[in-house]
């Protein structure tokens, strides 16, 4: 009877991976149209808190107020938080909504 003998002393070697379960959900900062604000206002938030040109602000506003809300920037809710406060706080209307993946 013959035996079968494993002479392979090689060695496997295993890695610990961490694999991606969840990201940070991205965000939005919406800003809501009202009948209080001017355009310039809301472009001149726009230009100042987010940081738009003024021709990215001017197209904001436009959106803004024929669609009623535009989300003017993306992000982790912990970069927009502050934006979001700096415009409320002029008297605009803007929230923070989580983004909605397809």
């Amino acid at each position: 009877m013959k035996s079968f003998v494993d002479t392979d002393t090689r060695t496997r070697q295993y890695e610990d991976v961490d694999v991606l379960t969840s990201t940070e959900e991205p965000c939005s900062l919406v800003v809501w149209n009202d009948d209080v604000n001017t355009f310039e206002w809301v472009i001149e938030t726009l230009i100042e808190v987010c940081g738009h040109s003024e021709e990215q602000a001017e197209q904001c506003a436009m959106i803004i107020h024929t669609q009623g809300k535009y989300a003017v920037k993306h992000g982790l809710y912990e970069d927009l938080k502050p934006q979001c406060d700096a415009i409320t706080e002029r008297g605009i209307g803007a929230t923070i909504e989580q983004k909605v993946e397809s």
